[in-house]
């Protein structure tokens, strides 16, 4: 399923049309990567002979190239995310528009320790471009690693706060390790491919540098396969992969509680509608602050706290009142 091999040519003839549920890359930089030591007066010693860079101007045709057949193997309804730096953004988001795939997000990644420079801005972001392919039943886990009613500190919902298309997450530092050049934290592919996969399911990367995402998806029990042109990375990582366990990932992972707020989406009859306001109307003459009555009447009702919220706004401003009931125990 591993391929020392060029990814267009290679997927031409190795992966079928519409057989892969998920695709996580992060292609060459287009910004003479394999240079970038002298660059940045990085230490590189660790690092793999032979990365393999893209011509800054062979750089659009060849993410056109690699795009369209992603697009092609990914099943209707799987998930593609595409890591980039700014340079060569246009490319791959012109390459994207000439696909049949939809955008979903655009994240912005931040992480630690950006490159110093002192006549302009810090880079210390990437994009992350999230798209799927249409006609088929997209893979989205809402609660992969929060429930729907779970809250921080503040009190503020910890699901919605996970899902933001923000994400700052450090990258990760082996001093002493042999190493690709780029490797994407354990902690970034897991969010992905928890998120956008299920156990099982088949992953690639059309750009395995490290292995890092077959290394995390055979982890985390899904399957894998991919691309690496760089012989020296490749026969490095090969046997490196050998090591992993599928699934040693998942008894790591922490426990989601069960969800809470059932009946989240779901369409009110008066009646029920009628009986919530009454309620809290009821819990407020008590003394009952409103935030905490929608927060009780949420979890009564297994509806989201804005729901309940602004179904009380409502009553309130059309001047209307319910009838009495009394069903909050």
């Amino acid at each position: 399923m591993f391929y020392n091999e060029d990814c267009i040519e290679s997927a031409k003839k190795y992966l079928k049309s519409n057989s892969i549920d998920l695709i996580i890359s992060d292609p060459p930089y287009g910004i003479n990567g394999d240079r970038l030591d002298k660059h940045y007066n990085r230490d590189e010693s660790n690092v793999l002979d032979g990365y393999v860079e893209v011509p800054k101007k062979e750089y659009p045709e060849f993410s056109q190239k690699w795009i369209t057949e992603a697009a092609r193997v990914l099943r209707p309804g799987g998930s593609i995310y595409i890591v980039s730096g700014y340079s060569q953004l246009r490319h791959i988001l012109n390459a994207l528009a000439n696909t049949p795939l939809q955008e979903k997000n655009h994240i912005v990644w931040k992480y630690n320790f950006g490159v110093y420079t002192s006549k302009k801005y810090i880079s210390s972001h990437y994009h992350i471009l999230y798209y799927v392919k249409p006609n088929g039943n997209v893979t989205f886990n809402t609660n992969a690693f929060f429930a729907d009613s779970e809250k921080s500190a503040n009190g503020g919902s910890l699901n919605y706060l996970d899902r933001e298309d923000v994400w700052i997450i450090n990258r990760e530092y082996k001093p002493g390790q042999i190493k690709n050049k780029n490797e994407l934290p354990k902690s970034l592919l897991t969010k992905m491919i928890l998120y956008s996969s299920n156990e099982n399911d088949l992953i690639c990367d059309f750009f395995l540098g490290s292995f890092s995402t077959a290394k995390v998806a055979i982890g985390l029990g899904r399957r894998a396969c991919g691309f690496e042109l760089n012989k020296n990375a490749f026969d490095y990582q090969i046997k490196e992969i050998e090591k992993i366990k599928s699934g040693e990932l998942l008894s790591g992972l922490r426990q989601v509680p069960k969800n809470k707020l059932v009946n989240k989406g779901k369409s009110l009859s008066q009646e029920e509608t009628n009986q919530i306001v009454s309620e809290f109307n009821q819990l407020t003459k008590k003394g009952m602050s409103q935030k905490n009555a929608c927060d009780a009447l949420s979890g009564k009702y297994g509806r989201g706290y804005w729901s309940i919220s602004k179904m009380v706004s409502s009553f309130k401003l059309n001047g209307s009142q319910p009838p009495s009931v009394s069903l909050f125990d």
